[in-house]
């Protein structure tokens, strides 16, 4: 197989009946660390809204239990898609991730948001910072994997294709950023997560390199201050080499699909260990297709 084997045969599929078979391929074999990079600067997005930072803030969830609520949040992701959104499983996490969120008065319009920016933030990392541009194929992909997992929530108004998500989140982003500081003290949170992987010495180091990837609005909204030029500079340019290098990797073979290893999870997890503590065992919420969460609250 070839570098460019799989993009080949993406080009051949049809986005609006192989969505899914597209992400698989896109987010386990072609990107997968690049997927969770632009997921995880789409975690930080959120947080430059003040209404969703003070949501989060409130419940001390990254406080507490930082890493768990990061791996959470990628977990449920990937149990929704791993047998196929329509799956037995994939609805049954769907309902689950309904439940969590049935338990808080959360206006659709933040729904959305955030939505896009699981699909906007990991098409514009990747095609800054990976070894190859999205195709059309995989762009519109995304799109409809957000869309599908938005219907399944309940939520409205959700974007057709990928230009409308993209729309919405840059429009969204104009109206809602602001500085609060429950922005600052939700992301200094997850920037620990982020990088408390590494040797202790070199923490405050990568706390760096991530801030200096991230875009003058976001960083304001945030509380901080845009790093200087010169590390700027060597993040992009840092980024840019391992593209070069991936580009020459031979590709991932089918046996070996990439799969999360969760630290909070190291013996395992099932669908009920996903979640804060109080939703464990409570009676799963029907899915929009049943009945609507957001309508009936």
């Amino acid at each position: 197989m070839g570098r460019y084997t799989r993009l080949r045969r993406i080009r051949k599929m049809d986005p609006q009946r192989d969505h899914e078979e597209i992400f698989a391929l896109l987010t386990r074999y072609e990107f997968p660390w690049d997927y969770l990079q632009g997921v995880s600067v789409a975690f930080l997005r959120d947080y430059g809204v003040p209404r969703i930072s003070r949501l989060l803030d409130r419940t001390q969830e990254f406080e507490r239990a930082g890493q768990k609520r990061y791996d959470d949040t990628v977990l449920i992701a990937y149990e929704m898609v791993r047998d196929g959104l329509d799956s037995p499983h994939g609805r049954a996490t769907a309902r689950h991730l309904n439940r969590i969120h049935g338990r808080y008065r959360i206006p659709n319009e933040d729904y959305l948001y955030v939505l896009a920016t699981t699909v906007v933030g990991p098409k514009r990392w990747i095609d800054r910072y990976g070894w190859r541009p999205l195709s059309w194929q995989e762009t519109e992909s995304l799109a409809l994997v957000g869309r599908r997992m938005g219907d399944m929530m309940g939520i409205s108004g959700v974007p057709a294709d990928y230009a409308g998500f993209e729309h919405l989140l840059d429009s969204y982003e104009k109206e809602m950023f602001a500085y609060d500081p429950a922005n600052r003290r939700v992301a200094a949170a997850t920037l620990r997560v982020m990088t408390d992987r590494y040797p202790r010495p070199l923490r405050p180091l990568v706390s760096r390199f991530l801030t200096a990837v991230l875009d003058e609005p976001l960083l304001t909204a945030l509380g901080g201050a845009p790093q200087p030029r010169w590390l700027r500079a060597a993040a992009h340019r840092a980024l840019r080499a391992r593209a070069a290098v991936v580009r020459l990797l031979p590709p991932r073979p089918g046996w070996w699909g990439f799969r999360h290893r969760p630290r909070s999870y190291p013996f395992g997890w099932t669908l009920d260990d996903l979640g804060p503590h109080w939703a464990h065992g409570r009676p799963l919420e029907p899915l929009a297709d049943e009945t609507s969460p957001l309508e009936n609250r």
